[in-house]
């Protein structure tokens, strides 16, 4: 039996059999079992609901114990795509800042901008944007990030992006 250790925040310990590091410890261990569907499924869940909610604290300590920052859902979206759609800045800082990858598509095609652009969240369209995706990128739709903007009405927002954004 195959097990591994991620540090999460202690207030998460309810949901897991784990032992604490020491008494004064805001982190503890939890082993485990890779066999154990449902107990990876409950550290996705507590991950994107981080990333939903905008749970900066708890998205570091997965990322900090080395958890897959582009980790997908059962949905096919990224951390990165959530917090985008949830207007959660912070939560995309620290997500870009551990190396989440912008560029990344959900099973539709759609990437975290196109997200942001759905939910008019244009400050983080404008950190989004400098993560250099290529504009040839298109969704299953055949649609650019240009004509989705265009698509949900946010073509002249998009061309302030960029205009705020060229160097």
């Amino acid at each position: 039996m195959a097990l591994t250790l991620i540090y999460v925040p202690y207030s998460l310990s309810e949901a897991f059999d784990s032992q604490k590091k020491s008494e004064n410890s805001t982190k503890f261990v939890i082993a485990i079992d890779k066999s154990n569907n449902k107990q990876i499924q409950q550290l996705i869940e507590y991950y994107f609901a981080s990333a939903r909610t905008g749970n900066v604290d708890v998205l570091s300590y997965f990322l900090e114990a080395g958890f897959p920052v582009d980790q997908r859902n059962a949905q096919s979206y990224t951390a990165l795509m959530v917090s985008a759609y949830n207007g959660q800045e912070p939560a995309i800082e620290t997500l870009l800042q551990y190396g989440a990858n912008a560029c990344l598509q959900d099973k539709r095609g759609n990437t975290a901008i196109m997200g942001a652009i759905i939910k008019a969240e244009f400050s983080i369209v404008k950190k989004l944007y400098t993560q250099n995706c290529s504009e040839k990128l298109t969704n299953k739709s055949g649609m650019t990030l240009e004509d989705f903007a265009n698509y949900w009405g946010q073509s002249d927002k998009l061309r302030k992006v960029r205009l705020a954004t060229q160097p």
